[in-house]
């Protein structure tokens, strides 16, 4: 068999999470080697065994490996084909050192919505503009490992009453929708620990934070497309990372692409006048994110 190496790696800008590593290897063996942060594993395709503390462990493809900062471990084919894996790295802000000795005693994981929310996470973080949901998906992963090390302990914080997701609408509606807000920042604000504002909002609205943020930009972006303002200006407009991630965003939600529902809008055209401006209002992002943000205090469903 022919050896394979597949490897990407970056470091998404969402605290906690020093690296993002996912590979593919059919040989390749880990010498014995340690890391000052912790090693959260998911293998997708074949198996990895290692060795921890001197003991042989192994990662069947439903089970989350949790290897901790500063205790010798490697890593080797456990199958043929090789292994698939998907790793992040977390910093001690996630699971501090008091955790150690719980993760050196048991780091794998058997725990299915463990492993398909750290699969989301990984999702998330591949998005550039996902952000917020990434953060509030480590927020999630976080509290499941703390539960896993550390069965019966008293939570970080008092759970959040319904109180507190309506002012995190609040405050994504009225000062917000445009710039976004991280969860850490939210959390600080509102008094509230992160994962149980994650929690508060999706049980009282039934959508997580990052989805209602996404939703309110798109309702306003529709009618920015409709209006007849190209896609790339819309994006900046209504607070998006980038044309691509109004794409991905809009698809998903709509089920079609901008400029294709853009391009279904009949008569669209007609209504913007022959100095390229719309109304009155310029058509550059700065004069677009001005008109987006009457909209919203207006209350106009654009």
């Amino acid at each position: 068999m022919v050896a394979r190496q597949e490897v990407s790696a970056w470091r998404p800008h969402v605290p906690g999470v020093v690296e993002v590593f996912h590979a593919h290897f059919t040989e390749h063996a880990y010498p014995m080697h340690v890391h000052d942060v912790w090693t959260l594993l998911i293998v997708d395709d074949g198996a990895v065994r290692y060795d921890l503390n001197r003991r042989e462990h192994g990662t069947p493809g439903d089970t989350v490996s949790l290897l901790p900062p500063q205790v010798p471990h490697n890593g080797s084919p456990a199958t043929p084909r090789g292994f698939r894996k998907r790793v992040l790295y977390l910093d001690l802000t996630q699971l501090d050192e008091s955790f150690i000795g719980a993760a050196v005693d048991g780091p794998d994981l058997v725990d299915p919505l463990l492993r398909r929310r750290v699969g989301q996470l990984h999702a998330a973080l591949a998005d550039r503009g996902g952000a917020l949901e990434a953060q509030s998906r480590l927020a999630l992963v976080r509290e499941r490992l703390r539960t896993h090390l550390r069965p019966g302990a008293v939570t970080d914080a008092r759970p959040a009453g319904p109180g507190v997701a309506h002012r995190l609408r609040e405050l994504l509606d009225e000062t917000r929708l445009l710039d976004g807000v991280t969860l850490d920042e939210a959390a600080g604000l509102l008094h509230a620990h992160p994962t149980h504002l994650v929690r508060a909002f999706s049980r009282a609205f039934g959508i997580a934070p990052h989805q209602y943020l996404t939703a309110r930009r798109l309702e306003r972006a529709r009618g920015l497309l409709l209006d007849g303002h190209p896609a790339g200006e819309v994006a900046v407009a209504t607070g998006f990372y980038d044309q691509s991630h109004l794409s991905r965003s809009f698809k998903r939600l709509v089920g079609t692409t901008p400029g294709r529902f853009a391009r279904g809008a009949g008569g669209a055209e007609a209504s913007v006048s022959s100095t390229g401006h719309f109304g009155g209002v310029g058509n550059s992002p700065a004069d677009l994110r001005e008109r987006f943000e009457g909209l919203r205090q207006s209350g106009s469903r654009g």
